[in-house]
């Protein structure tokens, strides 16, 4: 099978944190990076979390006003067709 380059554009500080990790695991760069796309040809999907691990400002909000409905004894639903119900949705 013929080799294929690919190039990617990545800020040096990205680059230089990445590297260091990579070798910390005795890999480089491009090792990395040819392990991650047959992990993707393997499981057939991007095998990344886009999660953001921290709430945002509107998800703490919300976080806030549960905790405030909850303390003062506030109704809970047993499911979300429930909740929707109520909501009249």
């Amino acid at each position: 099978m013929a080799a294929s380059s690919v190039t990617v554009r990545v800020d040096s500080e990205t680059k230089r944190e990445a590297a260091a990790i990579a070798e910390y695991f005795g890999l480089d760069l491009s090792s990395v990076t040819r392990a991650f796309y047959k992990q993707i040809v393997r499981e057939r999907r991007i095998p990344i979390s886009l999660e953001d691990p921290q709430p945002n400002a509107e998800s703490l909000e919300s976080i806030r006003e549960a905790d405030e409905i909850i303390a003062k004894g506030g109704s809970g639903f047993a499911s979300a067709a429930e909740m929707f119900e109520e909501m009249g949705v």
